[in-house]
């Protein structure tokens, strides 16, 4: 049985050395923006150039789901503020 960290409350299985990008993305789950933002966050470059895969880590904070190796028991959620608002 693999690990598992939690995207929203729901457990993500990953393998060992896998990025949480990669674990989200094999779990069908794309859509890593916050509700009601204009641009939502997703994974786009996989390198860490765009930083379109920011997401939260409960009591670290923000980190590139496609650079940061996926560790069992994370609590993940998409990053607050995430998105451009133009007036």
């Amino acid at each position: 049985m693999n690990p598992c960290f939690y995207w929203i409350g729901r457990p993500v299985s990953f393998r060992p050395g896998e990025t949480i990008a990669a674990a989200l993305l094999r779990a069908g789950i794309a859509d890593l923006g916050p509700e009601g933002g204009a641009v939502r966050g997703r994974v786009f470059c996989g390198i860490g150039a765009c930083q379109a895969c920011v997401v939260a880590i409960a009591g670290e904070g923000p980190v590139e789901a496609c650079l940061t190796p996926a560790r069992s028991g994370m609590r993940l959620a998409p990053q607050p503020g995430l998105g451009l608002h133009h007036d």
